[in-house]
């Protein structure tokens, strides 16, 4: 099924960055979502707009056999070289997410910092549902404080700080909402600057 274009994400290595308070947010997400991985007690998972694998390499680590899928054939390159330095056997495709199919369905599955590149965000979040079993961790930049702390970095100013790609902007409420249609919310965090929830999908 493919109805809706799915743009490729900018790509800034957020979990590489030299900038300490860049580093030092991350390490709240990253613990953030290591607390979401472990209430959910999965043992299998898939990141759905995976990137370079980052958290795929990380649940992995956890002893979670994991698969990652992302719309971008040259990403997913970096993908597989970061999971065989980490020794992680992860298996990469190229896929939009509004091409998965149910044989795409985990225990658990991830998408982080993913709906705001898309053009359909609702009808992702539909398909998500069809292929969490039961749990989802997803996540989005919060708005309006992603955009302020670009512009306090001087970064994309003559944008008002909007990050080029995000075609969507998440106020928490706007993003919890939508997440609802088709998931229980179990556990939300907003590790500044995102939110992050753990979901299970509705029966």
């Amino acid at each position: 099924m493919s109805v809706s274009i799915q743009p490729a994400g900018n790509y800034y290595d957020k979990y590489n960055s030299g900038n300490p308070v860049a580093r030092f947010l991350m390490q709240i997400f990253l613990t953030s979502f290591d607390q979401r991985v472990a209430r959910s007690g999965a043992r299998d998972a898939h990141e759905i707009g995976c990137g370079v694998g980052h958290l795929s390499v990380r649940m992995a680590k956890k002893g979670l056999k994991v698969r990652g899928s992302d719309i971008s054939s040259e990403i997913l390159v970096m993908a597989r070289e970061n999971a065989e330095h980490a020794t992680q056997q992860i298996v990469f495709r190229q896929t939009s997410i509004y091409d998965v199919s149910l044989d795409d369905r985990a225990e658990l599955v991830v998408c982080c910092e993913v709906l705001e590149h898309l053009s359909d965000p609702e009808q992702a979040v539909a398909i998500l549902a069809t292929l969490a079993n039961p749990y989802m961790i997803a996540s989005v930049p919060r708005e309006p404080i992603w955009r302020v702390l670009n512009m306090c970095r001087g970064r994309y100013l003559s944008e008002w700080g909007n990050t080029p790609g995000h075609i969507q902007h998440w106020s928490t409420r706007r993003f919890l909402a939508v997440l609802s249609r088709n998931f229980e919310i179990l556990a939300q965090r907003t590790p500044l600057p995102w939110t992050m929830a753990l979901c299970r999908v509705r029966r």
